[in-house]
């Protein structure tokens, strides 16, 4: 399978491809759709080959000038998606971490089921203030981002708020070593173990802890979380990835039934971040 970074690529150079089949279909030349657009030659040669991604005012502006408007809207949908396939944190964090938490909101209120899988840290959507606080500003430091920790941490709560409202249903797997991962002092770790006991109760959560000595059937993977079985939003170092084609959704579907397998639920997950809790003493 490619890299979610060369799919990105190919979906760019898809839609450059199609403007450049515009362009030849309305028989002008590339100067000549330059001249109407108002920009240099170089620019339109840079975004047929998918050297420079078009704007939308690019796209409509090109779509005009070949006589076709009507398609400009499509383009634009692809190329959007194409951008946004991957996406490096630099970029989505340039200036700080709270705008991405307050974007992610939308999908997140429409969304009905969610699977999450997480191997580093605890997920996002069960954390609490302290934990939130140290793990962003670790975050913001390593990544040379604005400051605006205290923005972001009240965003992350307020997008928390779709566990407790609404229809939504969140099947999730954490490893063992997220329990023990010492993210900020014992207290902040104290208070988020315990708040994980308590949103296990939840009627709208189901959470599973796979235990180290569990036989493995999957190997851990990068942490991420699937959408209404439609899109997959995967978490690297460097870069956010957005799986949308079918087969790649259903290959993380598979790995997540797979993981869940060998994790322990009820009682047993309870035991473990008991276990956790009494570790720090």
């Amino acid at each position: 399978m490619s890299s979610p970074s060369s799919k990105a690529q190919a979906a760019r150079e898809a839609v450059a491809g199609r403007l450049r089949e515009t362009r030849l279909d309305a028989g002008i030349t590339a100067r000549e759709l330059a001249v109407r657009c108002g920009w240099s030659e170089s620019k339109s040669s840079r975004i047929e080959h998918a050297k420079t991604p078009p704007s939308d005012a690019d796209i409509r502006a090109w779509c005009t000038a070949c006589g076709v408007p009507g398609l400009a809207d499509d383009l634009i949908a692809a190329s959007r998606q194409a951008d946004s396939m991957y996406v490096q944190w630099k970029r989505l964090q340039r200036t700080g971490l709270r705008q991405l938490q307050e974007s992610g909101v939308p999908l997140y209120e429409q969304t009905q089921q969610f699977h999450v899988y997480c191997s580093n840290v605890v997920p996002g959507i069960f954390q609490t203030p302290g934990y939130a606080t140290a793990l962003l500003t670790s975050i913001a430091q390593f990544r040379g981002t604005p400051d605006d920790v205290n923005d972001a941490v009240a965003a992350r709560m307020e997008r928390s708020r779709v566990i407790r409202e609404g229809d939504h249903r969140f099947a999730v797997l954490v490893e063992e070593s997220v329990l023990k991962y010492r993210i900020g002092s014992l207290e902040v770790m104290a208070a988020q173990l315990g708040h994980l006991l308590s949103v296990m109760g939840l009627p709208s959560i189901s959470l599973g802890i796979i235990p180290f000595t569990a036989p493995r059937t999957a190997w851990p993977l990068e942490t991420f979380t699937i959408f209404d079985g439609q899109r997959v939003h995967v978490e690297t170092l460097s870069a956010a990835i957005k799986e949308t084609q079918p087969s790649d959704v259903a290959l993380y579907l598979k790995a997540f039934g797979n993981l869940k397998e060998v994790a322990v639920c009820g009682s047993k997950a309870r035991t473990l971040i008991a276990s956790a809790i009494d570790a720090l003493g």
